[in-house]
């Protein structure tokens, strides 16, 4: 999220065409499965009722923020890429960062996903948390609505978290930067120090604070379902009758712990770059790794749900199966299956703000 642009002097350094090439293919194959995967997840999480929970609210969230980095974050990466080597500038990348007042969209865009995805996995930790050590409480203390409203919270707060860098400091702007080939927060040249280091500072602090808290609450989790595992093997069916933990319940912490895992170590690349790039140093093939490592990241979380989840691949064999068996009965009627396609995005609309009474 940041670039080091403080030397004034731009030099270009040659890079071969092949290896920029084989670059812009991986940011094309992103950009696919970024897109599949998490509309994917958007459909089988707002359509299936077993996925219409708090949990599933959260893992939804999750996947809006991932798939608009790849409608808006991406793409336009790629053409900046596409256009450079149409060009014929691709054979060489400029070590200074290009100003472009599209980044002033995507990178406080790509800034506040990647935020909301780390405020999303700790409400999911916290979640699966009271649901393993205080089930019988889960419903009263977790509901669809107080989860709803945490997302938009969420969603606030990050982006203006996103902004806070050019709204407290004239200093900081964004730039396309060749290196990373990503929008970038960028210091102009002999800023480095004072107020701006302080701002910039902030983000790697409110990453690592709340990964940390995250990691605690897994932590303690896992613990806790390890100790319950244990107590069962001794006690046998009597355990299980003494507790309203169920598989499920087992099986979405363990999920969402790898989801924890996994994104935390594709976020420590671009931590450690954003930490170096406030000290002064310029670390243009690192940040091309540590840019696109966080941003593959994005397309994890679905490979992550088809492996550790069975309800999520009952969900995407249904949400697939379900026009093959239904296409010769609600061919002829169009009309049909426009009005029972209306009433099911209202009855999700519905359920997020519907009180619960059990």
């Amino acid at each position: 999220m940041l670039g080091n642009s403080s030397s004034p002097n731009c030099t270009l350094s040659s890079a071969p065409l092949l290896g920029e090439i084989c670059k812009l293919f991986v940011m094309v194959l992103l950009i696919v499965a970024i897109i599949l995967g998490n509309v994917v997840s958007l459909l089988v999480f707002l359509q299936a009722r077993q996925f219409r929970t708090s949990q599933g609210y959260l893992k939804a969230s999750l996947a809006l923020a991932d798939l608009a980095v790849g409608l808006i974050v991406v793409p336009y990466s790629v053409y900046r890429e596409v256009s450079s080597l149409a060009s014929g500038m691709g054979q060489g990348s400029s070590s200074c960062s290009i100003p472009s007042f599209p980044c002033f969209v995507t990178g406080p865009i790509f800034a506040g996903c990647t935020f909301v995805s780390i405020t999303t996995i700790f409400m999911l930790s916290v979640e699966r948390s009271v649901a393993v050590l205080k089930p019988l409480h889960k419903r009263a203390v977790i509901t669809k609505r107080r989860t709803v409203w945490l997302i938009l919270l969420s969603w606030s707060m990050s982006f203006l978290l996103a902004v806070v860098p050019m709204i407290s400091s004239p200093d900081i702007t964004l730039h396309y930067n060749p290196c990373s080939k990503m929008c970038t927060y960028a210091f102009p040249a002999g800023r480095l120090s004072g107020s701006p280091w302080n701002i910039m500072m902030l983000f790697p602090a409110f990453d690592f604070s709340l990964l940390g808290a995250t990691f605690a609450i897994n932590i303690i989790t896992f613990a806790a379902i390890r100790h319950y595992c244990k107590a069962r093997g001794r006690l046998g069916s009597e355990a299980q009758h003494g507790s309203r933990l169920s598989f499920s319940d087992i099986t979405a912490a363990k999920t969402i712990g790898i989801l924890t895992f996994a994104f935390s170590a594709s976020f420590s690349p671009i931590a450690v770059f954003v930490v170096g790039s406030v000290l002064g140093y310029q670390w243009c093939q690192f940040s091309f790794y540590a840019f696109w490592i966080l941003t593959s990241n994005s397309c994890w979380n679905v490979a992550i749900y088809s492996a550790w989840d069975p309800k999520f691949r009952q969900g995407v064999r249904e949400l697939f199966s379900r026009p093959v068996l239904n296409s010769a009965s609600q061919r002829p009627s169009r009309s049909t299956e426009g009005e029972s396609s209306a009433p099911a995005c209202v009855a999700v609309l519905k359920e997020m703000f519907r009180p619960e009474n059990a």
